[in-house]
């Protein structure tokens, strides 16, 4: 017991070592500069039955007050709700919309669907990757770029504030923000020697010449998590930076606990590289890191109850500043390490969704990785 105790108490030290937890990589937080001529920037959406809300993402990119050039490509990844014809109507000259060819084989959708944008948007010094389902501030892309120039960045990404309203996002969503900055801490990602590389795919402003060094979007055609393999290929051209921002808001709503085990599942299995032993590990170290202190700080006694209660008091601190940031109550933390089993679960989920072919599944598409390494259902 006094060795469980010691081992999950060193887990949570090195954890909280790292910074991950701080929310100090902001957007307000960064370098930022304004260049004497501001750059030519196109934005480049995939968009895949968004009916319901492409009228606000693509009108935010429209009212950006953006100095420089500025336009948006719009791909229609064949939608069967009529996106492309509601963006039509926004009728504006810095909008093109682009009917998307069908699904190359060995692409994800939206990947062949923003490679088919990039081939649209030319040669500008910037590209805006970003979502069909994010509304941005009007000073969403002078922020970008004010911070890439600040920071000579070959990219810059905002994490999106994601929708926090319904009765299980409030439960669930900052859990999801705390586990991606626990796997790719925003402080380590922003320090150019440092080994770990990420990006947060609703909102990504990249150097057009890095990305076409990097090998285009073709050098990830068949990623489902997209954006950090995307950060692990540009950060080998230069540095880059991640951080949360309020300027860009998901206006995707998940209802109910379903909708946002699926969004997890999606790509959980993908993180483990489609590997059972990393499957079985993962779980395990899950159940050390969230189940063991409850039970040795509830069970234990003298040192093991007390190095219990230590290691759950940075559990639930370090859980404190995302749940700020998200503006809900401190005592949420109390429900952490039964958040963390619903992740688990989903993430076993995703597995079984994987070994009957059934993995990656977005938007009527199952897109993870077959056995054989091609792209299922593409």
């Amino acid at each position: 017991m006094t060795i469980l105790a010691a081992l999950v108490l060193a887990i949570w030290l090195g954890l909280v070592a790292t910074g991950f937890w701080t929310c100090r990589e902001a957007d307000d937080n960064a370098p930022f500069a304004a260049p004497d001529v501001w750059p030519e920037v196109v934005a480049v959406v995939p968009a895949r039955n968004e009916a319901d809300v492409i009228t606000r993402s693509i009108g935010s990119l429209l009212a950006q007050d953006y100095a420089g050039p500025f336009r948006v490509v719009l791909v229609d990844d064949n939608s069967e709700d009529g996106t492309g014809d509601l963006a039509h109507t926004l009728g504006a000259d810095r909008l093109t919309v682009l009917r998307g060819s069908p699904l190359a084989a060995g692409w994800t959708g939206k990947l062949w669907a923003v490679h088919q944008g990039i081939i649209e948007a030319g040669a500008p010094r910037y590209l805006w990757l970003t979502d069909a389902d994010i509304e941005h501030a009007p000073d969403t892309l002078t922020r970008l770029v004010g911070i890439a120039h600040g920071g000579d960045r070959r990219l810059v990404s905002f994490m999106a504030l994601l929708s926090c309203r319904t009765w299980a996002e409030k439960w669930l969503v900052p859990a999801f923000i705390w586990f991606f900055m626990m796997l790719y801490p925003f402080n380590w990602i922003n320090r150019p020697k440092a080994p770990i590389a990420g990006a947060a795919g609703g909102c990504v402003l990249v150097e057009r010449q890095a990305l076409e060094a990097a090998g285009g979007i073709g050098a990830m055609r068949g990623a489902l998590i997209d954006d950090c393999t995307l950060g692990a290929l540009i950060k080998k051209q230069g540095p880059i930076w991640l951080g949360l921002t309020r300027r860009s808001v998901s206006i995707r709503p998940y209802s109910n606990w379903r909708e946002i085990g699926m969004m997890i599942a999606r790509s959980a299995y993908a993180q483990l590289r489609y590997n059972p032993l990393m499957l079985v590990g993962t779980v395990l170290g899950l159940g050390l890191m969230f189940g063991a202190p409850v039970w040795l700080a509830l069970t234990g006694h003298g040192a093991v109850q007390v190095m219990g209660l230590i290691a759950l008091g940075l559990m639930l601190g370090s859980y404190q500043p995302i749940l700020g940031f998200y503006g809900r109550a401190p005592m949420r933390a109390l429900a952490l390490p039964l958040v963390a089993l619903f992740y688990v679960s989903c993430t076993i989920y995703s597995a079984w969704a994987y070994y009957r072919g059934k993995g990656g599944m977005w938007k009527g598409r199952a897109q993870a990785l077959d056995l054989s390494g091609d792209i299922s259902g593409a």
